[in-house]
């Protein structure tokens, strides 16, 4: 079988830990609205959850540019061209969220 270590590999026991109390984060914003919580307070939570995914996605983007645009860009032609271009996508659907 062949496996592919992707660049987020050193970081996925971290990445699992916060997606896990991001959930409950998320949980918990439900759980508000379902106890009739004051709206600001409301928005204040998915605003700290909304801040927690960026942070999962900069270290993901982090990896990633470490690793597999490293390694691409060593490997160099339309291999290296695709990743910049992938990454470069990825950035900016980053910005505008």
């Amino acid at each position: 079988m062949n496996v592919t270590q992707h660049g987020y590999a050193d970081d996925q026991k971290k990445i699992i830990a916060r997606l896990n109390r991001i959930e409950g984060q998320v949980r918990g914003i439900r759980q508000m609205t379902e106890d009739g919580e004051y709206c600001i307070d409301i928005l204040t939570q998915i605003s700290a959850a909304n801040s927690a995914l960026k942070s999962v996605a900069l270290l993901l983007l982090d990896d990633h540019l470490n690793h597999c645009v490293r390694q691409a860009t060593q490997e160099g032609g339309t291999v290296s061209d695709e990743k910049l271009a992938e990454v470069s996508a990825a950035i900016a659907r980053l910005v505008k969220s």
